[in-house]
């Protein structure tokens, strides 16, 4: 399976993570009282402002809440205010066809890309018309595949819902379903380094057979960590940052905006 392959300008390459955006059609409309459009510019803005280089730019799911072709589109014109390559996968908000449309013309929904010394993998786990997430077949194929055919490389596997409980009641009924499977596939290899993913809204950093399991802020609403029902976080928006390292070390940490300020929209019992 020959991915795409960057070469970075120096030994290490920098990453940064965009996840549930959930932009809309509209530009001003809001979710649980904030409007994602102007989160998300704040995001990327202080990504650039932080980041003096960005190699990759990783987009984990839920870029859009209403699956508009239009939302998907605002979500690829924000992002590309970073001049560097990009990849997307979805997450249970997303309309898959909707996506692909926005991302004709490009590599944003190519699923295996190499950089530096790494393979980043990104992985489909949209369930269409469920909030959980499951791996088909087809999917746990591509990343026995992509594993097996990059011995030499260290992986980043990049996906949306959650496989590991974070010690969350609700969240942890709707993350991956067969998280098993996945992780039968990655314990066959050893040249797996780190779980990147989105859909839970919040910071998460564990460790599982020394593969580092990370989750990132929303760059719109954040949950309340610990949380036994929904309930909606005041920390700000935000985005992870990863540096790879060519000896297979990471170094990763969340920034979040300032400044932002909105009244949590009660009458949402859901998102």
């Amino acid at each position: 399976m020959p991915g795409a392959s960057l070469t970075a300008v120096e030994d290490s390459v920098m990453l940064v993570q965009f996840t549930d955006s959930h932009l809309f059609a509209e530009a001003d409309d809001n979710l649980l009282g904030m409007n994602t459009c102007d989160s998300l510019d704040r995001v990327v803005e202080l990504a650039i402002d932080e980041q003096p280089r960005i190699d990759l730019i990783l987009a984990t799911g839920d870029l859009s809440q209403d699956g508009s072709v239009t939302s998907y589109q605002r979500f690829r014109r924000t992002v590309e205010r970073i001049q560097a390559p990009a990849r997307w996968c979805p997450g249970n908000h997303d309309e898959l066809s909707a996506m692909r449309e926005a991302a004709h013309g490009s590599a944003l929904m190519e699923p295996v890309l190499d950089i530096g010394g790494w393979r980043v993998v990104m992985l489909d786990t949209l369930v269409a018309g469920s909030v959980f997430g499951m791996l088909r077949g087809d999917q746990l194929e591509l990343l026995d595949r992509a594993l097996s055919e990059a011995t030499g490389r260290h992986h980043l596997i990049c996906l949306h819902h959650h496989p590991v409980s974070i010690g969350s009641r609700w969240m942890d009924t709707i993350g991956l379903r067969n998280s098993d499977a996945l992780f039968d596939v990655l314990d066959r290899h050893s040249n797996v380094r780190a779980l990147l993913w989105g859909h839970i809204h919040q910071e998460f950093d564990q460790w599982r057979n020394g593969v580092r399991l990370l989750a990132s802020p929303s760059t719109g609403v954040q949950f309340t960590p610990q949380s036994e029902e929904f309930q909606v976080d005041s920390a700000a928006p935000g985005y992870r940052w990863l540096r790879l390292y060519p000896d297979g070390r990471l170094e990763t940490e969340v920034s979040r905006v300032s400044g932002i300020e909105f009244e949590i929209d009660y009458s949402v019992k859901g998102y």
